[in-house]
């Protein structure tokens, strides 16, 4: 199965994904540039990077979510296609209506790099099927927008429908209810801010990333 990467003007975290993406499937993935109209043939898992889309002018993913490769991307979304934004491409999918919520200025308004605590919320969805629930890993962040916030009653239909993925462990950047990642209702599109694609080998200091890829590629037939 062939997987690809998505690469905006001001993406700077493509290549960790493409990276590893490879290491777990022994295949480099297609790197595909925004401006292409269609996703390449026989793609079976998308992953939209972090990084500053267009600068991030007007709202942090914007731009993107209006690129033309995005339009290609939600339409295969809706006919059960895996996606995967990490960081901006978390705040692509929510601009891009793939996932409800904002993502808003972290609290404090800081840039949070560091590693922090996440705990699995839902260890059922494709992206979790190789952790357990309530386990607690160890994943860097590196964000300024990362600041999660959707009205009450979404919240609410979120937590109700398991589609909490992720939750801090930690205060991070004051997202409602510590939220970290979720999924759509289908489950095969993924939000997150924190990068476990850098956390896959033991030279980043830890390889608790390496089991989303693992489990979401395995239900798909990477």
């Amino acid at each position: 199965m062939k997987t690809a990467v998505i690469v905006f003007p001001g993406s700077n975290c493509d290549r960790d994904l493409a990276v590893a993406l490879e290491a777990v499937t022994g295949v480099k993935p297609m790197m595909v540039w925004h401006a292409d109209t269609e996703l390449p043939q026989g793609i079976g898992f998308v992953a939209v990077p972090g990084g500053f889309s267009y600068g991030d002018y007007l709202r942090s993913g914007a731009i993107a979510a209006r690129s033309p490769i995005m339009r290609a991307v939600v339409e295969q979304a809706g006919r059960g296609l895996p996606v995967f934004g990490v960081c901006n491409g978390f705040q692509v999918l929510t601009e891009a209506g793939l996932l409800p919520g904002a993502l808003m200025r972290n609290a404090g308004l800081n840039f949070v790099c560091r590693d922090v605590a996440l705990t699995v919320d839902n260890a059922q969805t494709a992206f979790t099927s190789r952790y357990d629930a309530g386990e607690t890993l160890s994943v860097p962040v590196a964000h300024h927008d990362g600041n999660y916030f959707a009205d009450a009653e979404t919240l609410d239909r979120l937590e109700g429908e398991g589609r909490v993925a992720f939750r801090y462990g930690e205060a991070v950047n004051g997202s409602a209810r510590n939220i970290a990642g979720i999924v759509n209702t289908a489950g095969n599109v993924l939000g997150m801010m924190p990068h476990p694609e850098r956390k896959i080998e033991t030279a980043h200091g830890g390889t608790d990333g390496r089991r989303l890829f693992e489990g979401v590629l395995e239900t798909v037939g990477a």
